[in-house]
């Protein structure tokens, strides 16, 4: 057997094994964003969390492989994967949360990912088919800004991969969020819907709203591209220091306007859901509902 044939045969068991992941994965949910700096990790990891206190199966994959951040925001920063054979065990977060990341595979965090697309996109597709995932209703998965390798690679390697944009309301991210929307819509992936972060910032001594970045321009952008509009976070100092303290600011900080925003927020991504993948009485995927 030659070189090339070995490789075919892996490439089409690897495609197989994509194939039985995502046939126990009822819906996937791709956190993106036109530019960096705009919070879109910060929105991954806690539409992960607060999914996962809702009681649904919740896994979380973080492709933003040249900075991944999500292990830090969830307090497991320096723990390293199990792979047994071909199969990766990924890292549970509390209640039983599955989180994947490759900072989890690098020995120093410190360590610079350079890498061109195609190795990106095998460790994308290794992520998919080789991690032991099971049964999940959502799998939220982080990828870096714009509209490159990761985000095409989740697109054409996830089908029915939904996407949920992140911007401010700065007229710069604005502009970078239409070409994301338009990114989904020519490679057919629906929209749940903008997030608009750091939408105002409550002054701790008179509490007037500081507009620092705008207002209102995630709303506005949403109607003029006929996409749903999910909600505004404020800009909070404590949801900074949650994610740098390695705890998710809808557990660190449950009752600030921050994270009741974000509970509205998760609940109209659940109820975009088809109506198979809302539970009910706490079942998972792939556990069958009782009586």
């Amino acid at each position: 057997m030659d070189d090339s044939t070995s490789r075919e045969q892996a490439r089409e068991a690897q495609e197989r094994r994509i194939v039985e992941t995502l046939s126990v994965i009822k819906r996937k949910l791709l956190v993106m964003s036109g530019k960096g700096g705009v919070g879109k990790s910060t929105v991954a990891v806690n539409l992960a969390v607060s999914l996962a206190k809702r009681g649904f199966g919740v896994g979380l994959m973080d492709v933003d492989l040249h900075g991944p951040n999500t292990l830090k925001m969830l307090g497991l920063e320096g723990k390293q994967l199990v792979i047994d054979g071909q199969r990766i065990q990924p890292l549970e977060y509390e209640g039983g949360m599955k989180v994947i990341s490759i900072a989890s595979l690098l020995s120093n965090p410190d360590t610079a990912v350079i890498w061109r697309g195609p190795m990106k996109i095998g460790v994308i597709k290794q992520f998919i088919g080789d991690v032991t995932w099971g049964g999940l209703d959502f799998l939220v998965i982080d990828a870096p800004p714009g509209t490159g390798d990761e985000p095409l690679t989740i697109a054409q390697a996830v089908p029915g991969s939904e996407a949920v944009v992140v911007t401010t309301p700065q007229a710069v991210s604005l502009l970078d969020i239409r070409k994301s929307i338009t990114f989904c819509r020519q490679l057919s992936m629906p929209i749940v819907g903008i997030v608009e972060n750091m939408s105002g910032l409550r002054c701790p001594h008179c509490g007037q709203i500081i507009d620092l970045f705008g207002a209102g321009g995630g709303e506005r952008t949403a109607k003029e591209m006929g996409v749903s509009f999910l909600g505004r976070l404020p800009l909070d100092p404590g949801v900074v220091e949650s994610g740098d303290e390695g705890q998710p600011f809808v557990v660190r900080i449950p009752d600030s306007p921050a994270a009741e925003e974000f509970a509205r927020i998760a609940e109209r991504v659940v109820q975009a859901a088809a109506p198979e993948t809302t539970h009910s009485g706490g079942s998972r995927a792939g556990e069958e509902k009782k009586p």
